[in-house]
């Protein structure tokens, strides 16, 4: 069943038909919320609060890119709960086993195919591309991450975050050219190649 007929069913009470829609799309808008605010109980509860607002206001869809108007929602979201966090600054909750300690790898983010190693590469590389986002404000990190991590073209980057063409290309330049900066002060983590590229032009 495609995405037009399960929102028509859902416009009509069906929560099942809903249900699917979230399901089919859950990942890509957690990881947008948790892309930009880079804590993952505050992006649970942003997209939570997304998939709630979008049940609300199935009813002003009128066509176009279904996903695009969920990142829309979510982005919404995320910006209401940085408003809150500046106003209450929130500390990261951090997983813990049963006597209150720390884990050092929670199962959930474990790739059972990757050598403790690869696993250990992969968090620390993820950490630093997530902490270089942490460094940008709201405005260049929301662009870098509908643009690089969502895909999204500069067009439709332009509708969800309802602004000119122009101001989107300008902020992803800017936003990536921080990036890069940024993450040479992790070099050792980057894949080799890339490290490569960036020696040789040095």
């Amino acid at each position: 069943m495609n995405d037009a007929t399960l929102i028509q069913r859902a416009r009509q009470g069906d929560l099942d038909a809903f249900n699917r829609l979230v399901l089919a799309y859950q990942d890509m808008l957690y990881n947008q919320a948790y892309r930009v605010i880079g804590e993952p109980g505050a992006a649970e509860d942003a997209t939570q609060e997304a998939f709630i607002s979008a049940y609300r206001k199935l009813h002003t869809y009128r066509g176009g890119s279904f996903k695009g108007w969920l990142l829309r929602i979510v982005t919404n979201a995320c910006y209401d709960e940085l408003r809150q966090r500046k106003r209450k600054p929130v500390a990261p909750l951090e997983p813990r086993n049963e006597d209150g300690e720390e884990f050092e790898s929670p199962a959930w983010i474990v790739d059972p195919g990757e050598s403790p190693e690869q696993a250990i590469q992969r968090r620390e590389l993820a950490g630093a591309i997530q902490w270089c986002l942490d460094q940008l404000s709201t405005d260049f990190r929301m662009v870098v991450v509908l643009v690089d991590v969502q895909g999204l073209d500069y067009a439709e980057a332009s509708q969800v975050i309802e602004k000119p063409l122009g101001t989107v290309k300008s902020r992803l330049a800017r936003a990536r050219h921080r990036m890069q900066d940024c993450l040479q002060k992790f070099r050792e983590l980057l894949p080799s190649a890339f490290r490569l590229r960036e020696e040789a032009s040095v």
